[in-house]
């Protein structure tokens, strides 16, 4: 790091001055003259036929100027994934059936808000109810109601899945109803390994379905233009380009014609990557009133409507030697991926694709269903899958270290994967820090004075503390649509430089550290940059912010681009300096100067002038584009778990100190330690911070987060009654950086804010197991359960 002047520094974040002083323009502040204000109508029901839906009242309100129903768009589907084997099964607005509380079945746009909450009481819709379903486990028998039983395509839903039951059966003898998603994995022998192994052990594990809880609401505004017939959409996003991509199938538009506007994000964390049915109401109900819109959902709305935690189920079985090695893994996922698809089928991908780069295990099988239900619809949340697995394969991992007299470090540090590694799927590890992580992590947490090795018959008092340890693994981008990230560099003549991407900060601070990537290589400082992103006319294409690929995909980009203006600006500095080698030359602070005589130097000033004078009036500009892998010919199958998952894995240990109070039982954490190996920190600050909000919200979901339903209906859709960490939760948290340097990432960074939300987990429920001397199988481990563990009630 000592060898860099702007990367690896904790450099204040570029967009904190515009977000302290109230400046920073969120989707909510967005106003337009001429704008109406929208609402939409929602299923009071988790399961029904639509008969009828009366619009003529609400149409004749004052103030109305549109209604919407579903039959305007039967023959639009979308959805987070869609291929011939997951063909597309959402609709803007319901068509036929709801299948969820909370399903949209009409939107109004009104002059405001009141009027058009008014209208959609006017609004008369009859429902023929139909029997629902609320868990996986029950949606998979075949008694269970079809959730999607209407045509797709031409054929029924049923048939389209059924290349992939045959799959499943052939794989499993196993046969689902309300099939969403099935991917299968196997390699080595694993029969043969259980057979070899000294000690078999099957365990089950249950997470509950938690929330993303921004604390900015979801809002959109569309604006359209019918003399240019192009669409402005303002959004609160992950992702602009995949957005652009889902509006122009939805709208049947080109993607020429919508523009979208990256605003300030208020939390995000995976929720606001799909395409949601609000969104593609404003835009509607703009092209068809001709005037913006704009939509801002109610909090209730957010938690119900927008997209939740899978809930999964986990079971896992593992054959290992005596001396902790495992032979041999057996692991199913099932996933309860609500209403509509969502990413189901992604998410029991992922499941697979975070567990197998952490233990190399040479017999291993996982097999992962996702399931429709009457639910709210599943999404991406921040590790999406790794929390859930992780938890479960460390818990796991931590009962047969107990089972057979071992300590699970040990158990730990003889199975792990180390650099140089080739993955199953082909993947490489070419950084890989794992060994480092959990030695610094069990020393940190003062793991050998105190591990308790809990015995039952010891009198421990009323309050037992204990540690635990856990492990994670996080792709650095993965090969979604766009597949890559581009980057445009602009030098002004004063020396200074305009950076183009198509980046989202989501509060990340990835617009700061690629304005570090930018600075060290074209040798300027911070001051020096603005940033220009989040406009889809104005930036170049970008993979978007998830996956964690922004600091290795797009830092990449940056870098090539600032390298590709920085050889410009040296080829106009040459003939200033007498030279014909390039290579003889650096840049800083504004000059570029000979390596061997610093003080023979020109300007960035002067040599700009050269450079356009030289070429005929052509400004410097850089270009830079990177995707994540190279090899087009191997991308992954969500089915197989086969192909190139990524270019870097990002790793971290994880270690917790609990206190748990018998008497109401009470879990308190005391201590997080986390040791992330995250290649090169760009900059340390915001690794620290992203760390610490990783280990905020996984301590909420390893405790108190849960959403409640009884029967499809939620009943804890406010911050009231949905149980978030608060400042006064904050517990000592030590963040330790192992910086192994990917050779593939800029400056050797990689991954960094998304894998170490998933060990904390692992690591508080192993650490009140080692408390209280009793497991607990699910998540959030209440008070409630922890007095059942002992027998208290």
């Amino acid at each position: 790091m000592n060898n860099y002047n702007i990367v690896g520094k904790g450099i204040p974040r570029v967009d904190g001055p515009a977000k302290a002083t109230g400046k920073a323009i969120y989707t909510v502040d967005v106003e337009l003259p001429g704008m109406l204000y929208a609402k939409i109508l929602r299923s009071p029901y988790p399961h029904a036929r639509i008969l009828h839906i009366d619009t003529s009242e609400a149409e004749r309100l004052p103030g109305v100027k549109a209604v919407i129903t579903g039959q305007e768009f039967r023959d639009v589907r979308y959805a987070f994934v869609d291929t011939p084997r997951y063909p597309a099964d959402e609709h803007p607005l319901a068509v036929d059936k709801v299948r969820y509380i909370g399903d949209e079945v009409a939107a109004v746009a009104a002059e405001s808000e009141a009027i058009a909450e008014k209208a959609l009481s006017l609004i008369k819709v009859e429902y023929e109810i139909l029997p629902g379903v609320f868990t996986a486990e029950e949606a998979m028998k075949q008694e269970a109601p079809m959730i999607h039983d209407e045509q797709l395509g031409g054929t029924s839903a049923w048939e389209q899945w059924g290349v992939a039951q045959k799959k499943a059966s052939r794989e499993t003898e196993t046969r689902v109803n309300n099939l969403s998603g099935h991917t299968y994995v196997s390699f080595g022998d694993v029969e043969k390994g259980f057979r070899e192994a000294d000690y078999v052990r099957e365990d089950r594990f249950t997470l509950e379905a938690t929330a993303h809880c921004p604390m900015e609401p979801h809002a959109a505004v569309a604006s359209y233009d019918p003399l240019e017939q192009k669409l402005d959409v303002w959004l609160s996003t992950q992702g602009i380009f995949l957005k652009r991509f889902f509006l122009s199938k939805v709208l049947k538009m080109p993607p020429s014609k919508i523009r979208v506007h990256h605003t300030f994000v208020g939390g995000a964390f995976g929720g606001k990557i799909d395409l949601f049915h609000y969104e593609c109401c404003a835009a509607y109900l703009s092209i068809k009133t001709g005037r913006p819109v704009k939509i801002e959902l109610e909090r209730e709305e957010v938690f119900m409507t927008t997209r939740q935690r899978h809930p999964i189920i986990v079971k896992i079985k593992s054959g290992v030697k005596k001396d902790g090695t495992i032979v041999a893994q057996d692991i199913k996922v099932i996933a309860d991926n609500g209403a509509y698809r969502g990413s189901g089928p992604v998410v029991i991908f992922l499941c697979h694709g975070f567990s197998f780069p952490i233990y190399n295990i040479a017999n291993y099988r996982y097999e992962g269903f996702s399931v429709y239900t009457n639910n709210g619809i599943r999404g991406p949340q921040r590790g999406h899958g790794a929390p859930q697995i992780r938890f479960s394969i460390d818990s796991h991992i931590d009962l047969i270290a107990r089972d057979l007299g071992l300590d699970p470090v040990d158990i730990m540090l003889k199975n792990v994967r180390h650099k140089g590694d080739v993955l199953p799927n082909g993947d490489r590890l070419d950084s890989c820090g794992l060994t480092e992580c959990i030695e610094g992590a069990a020393r940190a947490i003062d793991w050998q004075n105190k591990r308790r090795q809990f015995k039952p018959s010891e009198d421990n008092g009323r309050y037992r503390r204990g540690v635990g340890i856990s492990l994670c693994s996080m792709f650095s981008g993965a090969m979604y649509y766009p597949f890559a990230s581009a980057a445009v560099v602009t030098l002004h003549d004063d020396g200074t430089a305009t950076l183009f991407t198509g980046a989202q900060d989501i509060g990340q601070g990835s617009y700061t550290t690629l304005s570090q990537v930018l600075a060290e290589e074209l040798g300027i400082s911070i001051e020096d940059i603005r940033v220009v992103a989040g406009d889809t006319d104005l930036c170049p294409i970008d993979i978007g912010s998830f996956l964690s690929g922004t600091a290795l995909v797009t830092g990449n980009a940056v870098k090539l681009a600032a390298a590709d203006a920085k050889r410009q600006l040296l080829e106009g500095a040459a003939d200033l300096l007498g030279t014909d080698d390039i290579d003889r030359l650096a840049t800083g602070d504004k000059k570029i100067f000979f390596k061997d005589n610093p003080e023979q130097s020109v300007s960035f000033q002067q040599a700009i002038q050269a450079s356009i004078l030289k070429q005929g009036g052509n400004p410097i500009i850089g270009r830079g584009s990177y995707k994540g892998y190279p090899r087009t010919d191997r991308y992954p199958s969500l089915a197989k778990g086969k192909g190139l998952f990524t270019g870097a894995y990002g790793f971290a240990a994880q270690a917790a100190e609990v206190e748990v109070d018998t008497l109401t039982g009470k879990v308190t954490l005391l201590k997080a330690v986390t040791f992330h190996d995250c290649g090169f920190p760009l900059n340390k600050t915001i690794v620290e911070g992203q760390v610490q909000g990783c280990v905020s919200m996984g301590a909420g979901q390893a405790l108190s987060e849960e959403l409640v339903f009884e029967n499809g209906q939620l009943f804890n859709p406010s911050f009231l009654t949905y149980q978030i960490p608060v400042s006064l939760d904050t517990p000592e948290s030590v963040e330790e950086i192992v910086a192994t340097i990917e050779p593939s990432g800029p400056f050797g960074a990689k991954e960094v804010g998304e894998g170490s939300v998933a060990g904390i987990l692992g690591a508080i429920g192993n650490a009140v197991h080692d408390a209280i001397g009793v497991r607990i199988y699910s998540l959030p481990i209440t008070p409630e359960k922890v007095l059942r563990a002992l027998g208290k009630i």
